[in-house]
């Protein structure tokens, strides 16, 4: 008799070897393991992420130990990125306008045979600029309504909210208040909403964006996360992007091969065991660009070039080349403005998602303009993971 330990179970078995009983045993222990698996994936909390785009807030969630329903948006390009990263049927192309949305994102997650455990979303606020909180249920706030109304649908244990750092002062406040106020009435305790600087969680990127969370009354509060670097420890441009081809003499091709190794801790994290180097292709530039650039000395932008030089792109952060030994700027979705630190041109669509703290096998698909967009619009992923980890340790119990 032979005594075997699988997946938690004890199988009993006689010493016989005719085909019929060992097939049967293959067979049980098959369907054994994959009840294990099942069991063990099932311990993760689940989440669906609205207004996904790409996949920043995801990637972060799925790192920190969650697990992934689906994600939403309009944006069909961002779909399809976020589709060739997480799984086919993982993005959900579903109009919030319509009055039957709450129906289609319960039967999405109906099907997936779950509980859904927390809500994040990063609705866009414009819709409030123009109606103040007077009027918050004015229909050019649908975006973010749709948002309270799957909260109030599914009862998550925790939502998290993404926006834009200007939104807090937005009415002297009264927004942001009206939001609070509207999740504690659908019983949820709701932490200080706070402005987090990406920098500040090893993120080579000077970003500051808004948030909002919340965990259900009858489970606890959520505290956000300390910070893991100050201005002395931050991660570099140089360590997030200092390993990558130059692009000098060459553009580059959208499926490469690394000409290195990593070269800091930060390169090979990111790096993440990738075997090719996507989305590294340098964009070609009129010999007057590049001339300007080259008269941008690190760290500096227009203010620092020659009178009548740069003249069509005079305001703030033009004409800014990045500095080797600090954080980038701010990561846009137009990638026009911000310059290398050593060579002259704008950075790779991968050296901005290093810069987001995307790793290098998150490929981005679509042409240039949209999968900088996508970078540019997405929360970094590693300031994500550290507000998982939080929002995981306020509802494991």
């Amino acid at each position: 008799m032979i005594d075997r330990h699988i997946g938690g179970k004890f199988l009993l078995t006689m010493g016989r070897s005719d085909d019929s009983l060992s097939h049967n045993y293959v067979f049980y222990l098959i369907k054994i393991l994959k009840v294990t698996v099942k069991q063990k994936k099932s311990q993760k909390p689940t989440f669906i992420d609205m207004f996904c785009g790409c996949g920043g807030i995801t990637a972060g969630l799925q790192d920190a130990g969650f697990e992934l329903l689906f994600g939403i948006d309009h944006d069909i390009p961002s779909l399809k990125t976020y589709e060739h990263n997480f799984g086919a049927g993982k993005g959900a192309s579903i109009d919030l306008f319509n009055k039957n949305y709450l129906k289609e994102i319960e039967k999405r997650v109906h099907q997936t045979g779950r509980s859904l455990d927390v809500v994040v979303a990063g609705p866009p606020c414009q819709g409030f600029s123009l109606t103040g909180p007077r009027n918050f249920d004015d229909p050019r706030n649908q975006l973010y309504l749709s948002v309270f109304g799957v909260v109030k649908k599914f009862k998550p244990k925790a939502f998290l909210i993404e926006n834009v750092k200007g939104m807090r002062a937005l009415y002297g406040g009264a927004v942001v208040e009206e939001i609070v106020s509207r999740f504690k009435k659908l019983g949820y305790n709701v932490s200080p909403p706070r402005v987090l600087t990406a920098a500040d969680y090893g993120v080579p990127q000077i970003r500051e964006r808004l948030f909002i969370v919340g965990v259900r009354d009858d489970i606890g509060e959520f505290n956000f996360p300390m910070p893991t670097h100050n201005s002395l420890t931050y991660v570099s441009c140089e360590d997030a992007i200092g390993d990558l081809p130059s692009r000098e003499g060459e553009f580059g091709i959208e499926v490469d091969e690394y000409q290195g190794s990593s070269q800091s801790d930060y390169q090979e994290y990111i790096r993440n065991d990738s075997k090719k180097l996507f989305n590294h292709v340098a964009t070609k530039h009129t010999e007057l660009v590049k001339s300007v650039i080259k008269l941008v000395p690190e760290g500096k932008n227009h203010k620092s070039l020659p009178p009548g030089v740069g003249e069509s792109r005079k305001f703030n952060e033009a004409w800014t080349r990045y500095h080797s030994k600090k954080p980038s700027k701010t990561i846009d979705t137009g990638h026009r403005n911000h310059f290398h630190y050593k060579w002259h041109r704008v950075p790779t669509v991968r050296e901005n998602a290093r810069l987001q703290s995307f790793k290098d096998t998150f490929e981005f698909i679509g042409t240039r303009t949209q999968q900088n967009k996508q970078v540019g619009n997405a929360v970094p992923p590693l300031l994500a993971y550290c507000l998982g980890k939080q929002i995981k340790k306020s509802i494991k119990n």
